[in-house]
């Protein structure tokens, strides 16, 4: 992936510094992130779903999202390693156009993306919902659940006419079917379009109604049973980080995508720049996999005391830790 092979022919030296400057310090990245940003990410990922679905009966709708982004996460988290260790120069160039793996890694990778983005976007409107319509069954767990479900199987059958395109771009041209759909071009379009453009203005019409009756008060807003005032700051938490690492992302797709349909030779200092850009657009990408976990770890302030019950129960077991069951005698007597 990082390589400088493309330069080998020219005569500009100081080209070819600058393209080994850059390559060393992506490459610092790479290591720094495989050794701080994965074990972070994949510890605190599977915390969250973990202790979530320990303590389900108190789950709230943002717990809810939250298990399906960590989920999402965990699976950006494993395919890190294979994209920032696949250098172009070595047999571990699996994130390649070129091998057969790419098309699997990429769907996973599309898949994880639209299940991040559109639970960002739900959770947006359901908070909407409840500050509209407290305790409404729109915007309960257990329809929440749903929605989640919803959301992993809308995210595969989007992905799928992604997979459509990329598997025609991949195989022989002797295949009828397949020749007429040789466009990665328009996959990646697709992609734009699903997994950022539509998401982008959903939210931005959710906040849009959300500010607009956080300015009206009512009697509702003294209902207890109404969302906690943290989930206020943990949706505009989550929804700036989110839009702020895979913007850069979904920019560079959309830049490469149309310049490539042009079809016409560009200069090369345009392409490399594409090039590197694009690579640092998939590390803040990379990135949203352990960010997100973190954030919910330290805005969410219920994440404390559900990790503590989940950690008694492996300690103690199903019997209970000794001085509760001597509290408990203690109360019975």
């Amino acid at each position: 992936m990082w390589s400088c092979e493309t330069l080998n022919s020219t005569e500009n030296s100081e080209d070819q510094h600058l393209c080994h400057d850059f390559h060393l310090v992506l490459s610092i990245f790479s290591l720094l992130y495989l050794i701080i940003c994965f074990p972070i990410g994949l510890c605190y990922n599977g915390l969250l779903v973990l202790v979530n679905l320990y303590n389900k009966t108190t789950m709230t709708m943002p717990d809810v999202y939250f298990v399906n982004i960590a989920i999402a996460g965990l699976i950006i988290n494993a395919l890190a390693p294979m994209y920032l260790l696949g250098l172009a120069n070595t047999k571990w160039a699996i994130w390649n156009s070129n091998n057969e793996v790419y098309i699997t890694l990429l769907i996973l990778f599309n898949v994880s993306s639209l299940v991040t983005m559109y639970s960002t976007t739900l959770l947006s409107l359901d908070y909407y919902i409840e500050r509209a319509l407290p305790r409404t069954y729109m915007s309960s767990v257990y329809n929440t659940k749903h929605v989640c479900g919803f959301i992993w199987g809308g995210a595969m059958l989007t992905s799928f006419s992604s997979l459509l395109f990329y598997v025609c771009n991949h195989v022989s041209t002797k295949i009828i079917e397949c020749s007429k759909m040789q466009n990665k071009e328009a996959a990646d379009a697709i992609m734009v379009f699903i997994g950022y453009v539509v998401p982008a203005i959903a939210v931005l019409y959710a906040l849009v109604l959300i500010l607009r009756i956080r300015k009206e008060a009512t009697p509702l807003d003294q209902d207890t049973g109404r969302l906690d005032p943290s989930v206020h700051r943990l949706l505009i938490a989550t929804v700036c980080t989110q839009f702020t690492l895979w913007t850069p992302y979904y920019v560079t797709l959309l830049v490469s995508t149309f310049t490539n349909a042009q079809g016409r030779l560009v200069d090369e200092n345009y392409s490399r720049i594409l090039h590197f850009t694009k690579i640092l657009s998939k590390f803040l990408a990379f990135s949203s996999s352990f960010v997100m976990p973190l954030l919910y770890r330290y805005i969410n302030k219920n994440f404390p005391n559900k990790l503590r019950r989940l950690l008694k129960k492996i300690h103690c077991g199903n019997k209970g830790c000794s001085h509760e069951r001597t509290v408990v005698q203690q109360v019975r007597t």
